[in-house]
């Protein structure tokens, strides 16, 4: 039976990390057993109390000492986690956890090894669902993704991450922060990895909420894209 890890960073998330972890419980992806692997970033809000009253057997909780950045979360996600499937999930509560049985679909009927969870359709139905900058920055960055490694996704930066315990097998992740993206993406493309894509749901939340990505982020995102085409 396949094994899915599914990798929760999170950092001040008291109002949505147990009901995000309860989501993921509850959704049903094929006849794949499921480890859930929650990292909590240092949190400084009741985050970390939350997580104790709810960490057991089918709930590792890993707590970084300081706060090292979403990046540095998953690293420490994927390197205790035992799945031969990964997939990354945000705390908040923008991603469905239902949609996990689609992502997986093309992994399970042997037609992909990688897949991203597309917004854009989500997205346009309800433009609120996204603040217009981090949009256009999105598409940005997307086509510059497209661009430098020749492929044609739609949605590089998003969450639903979904790939083979094989795919990273040797690949080499530094990043710390939400640099994550560009990282991950760019080596498994240079790695001759092909990114399928499938339509998944998407609410977006606004920063009073929560949000924590802005423009500075996207910025630093193009940079590494540059970077990783030349570089490790």
């Amino acid at each position: 039976m396949a094994k899915l890890s599914v990798i929760i960073p999170v950092y001040n998330e008291e109002k949505t990390i147990k009901k995000i972890i309860g989501r993921v419980k509850r959704a049903r992806i094929w006849n794949i057993k499921k480890e859930i692997i929650v990292v909590d970033d240092f949190s400084t809000d009741n985050t970390g109390n939350i997580l104790k009253n709810l960490e057991n057997k089918s709930l590792k909780v890993f707590y970084h000492k300081k706060n090292m950045g979403k990046g540095a979360a998953i690293r420490t996600g994927i390197k205790n986690s035992t799945g031969d499937l990964i997939i990354i999930q945000d705390a908040d509560l923008e991603y469905d956890p239902n949609d996990y049985s689609k992502l997986l679909k093309p992994i399970m009927e042997n037609k992909a090894k990688v897949v991203y969870g597309s917004r854009l359709e989500s997205i346009r139905k309800n433009a609120k669902s996204m603040y217009k900058l981090h949009y256009i920055g999105n598409l940005f960055l997307t086509l510059l993704t497209n661009l430098l490694y020749g492929t044609k996704i739609t949605d590089m930066e998003t969450c639903y991450k979904v790939f083979t315990r094989e795919v990273i097998k040797g690949i080499n992740l530094k990043a710390n922060r939400f640099d994550f993206e560009p990282e991950i993406t760019a080596k498994i493309l240079k790695k001759g990895c092909k990114i399928h894509e499938v339509p998944i749901n998407f609410v977006g939340r606004k920063f009073e909420q929560g949000k924590k990505i802005t423009w500075i982020d996207g910025i630093k995102a193009a940079f590494y894209l540059l970077k990783y085409r030349l570089f490790d």
